[in-house]
């Protein structure tokens, strides 16, 4: 008899797929209202297991704190504004209010969502120009999305980004990395397995047989296209 394939191991909740405690607790999306003006100083810039850049606790004005994503530059004691005029490294202010060519990250999507692009260490966007109740945004991928202008943004460029420049030396590093952030590694191809531990195995280095898949399909045959809406090439012209 087989082994389980690894969906069904991870379904059913064992100590090897659960996250570890204390993962991804903080969040780094914008608090307080949309239009109330705060001043906050940080307070501690320190790393955390869920996150690859460094985040900064922020005490505002009214006594009330949180948690925001640290851009390149900044240290304990400097100023954060949040919804206000001053353009200060790091501060939260909607793309309205930001002048064309400034780097910017932890970009919301849409208004009131706390940001959603941008947000992994070294990476920003670029506020390439402003159209009536839109702005341009080009994003870490270059590609160029359409914002609202209401759409808040921090200024400036997440810290971090060499983390990905030190080589990791030995696997054990790259599993570890990994196992912080709730990720098995390494994986392993269908291909390679044998027949009873998976529906592509047989030691024939190809899959023996089409990879679309019913959504309805049992967890142990699960694998492949799952409700493909089509396969094979696509015609030119």
């Amino acid at each position: 008899m087989g082994k389980r394939l690894k969906q069904q191991r991870r379904g059913k909740g064992t100590n090897a797929y659960s996250k570890l405690p204390n993962t991804f607790d903080i969040d780094v999306s914008y608090t307080g209202d949309r239009k109330s003006v705060m001043v906050g100083e940080v307070v501690d810039i320190f790393n955390h297991t869920g996150h690859t850049a460094p985040l900064m606790e922020v005490l505002y004005g009214n006594f009330s704190g949180g948690y925001l994503l640290a851009p390149e530059g900044i240290k304990i004691g400097d100023k954060i504004h949040v919804n206000g005029s001053a353009l200060s490294l790091g501060a939260v202010a909607e793309l309205a209010s930001i002048p064309d060519g400034t780097p910017i990250y932890n970009i919301e999507s849409s208004p009131g969502d706390g940001g959603k692009y941008a947000r992994s260490a070294g990476s920003s966007g670029l506020l390439v120009s402003h159209d009536g109740e839109f702005a341009t945004v080009k994003l870490p991928s270059k590609v160029a999305v359409s914002l609202r202008s209401e759409c808040r943004a921090q200024l400036g460029i997440v810290a971090g980004g060499g983390m990905d420049e030190a080589p990791l030396v030995k696997a054990g590093k790259n599993f570890y990395i990994n196992h912080a952030i709730n990720k098995m590694w390494p994986g392993y191809r269908g291909v390679k397995s044998n027949p009873v531990d998976h529906p592509f195995g047989g030691k024939q280095h190809h899959k023996g047989k089409s990879s679309m898949t019913s959504r309805n399909a049992p967890p142990g045959r699960k694998v492949g296209h799952i409700a493909a809406r089509r396969v094979g090439r696509k015609k030119k012209g």
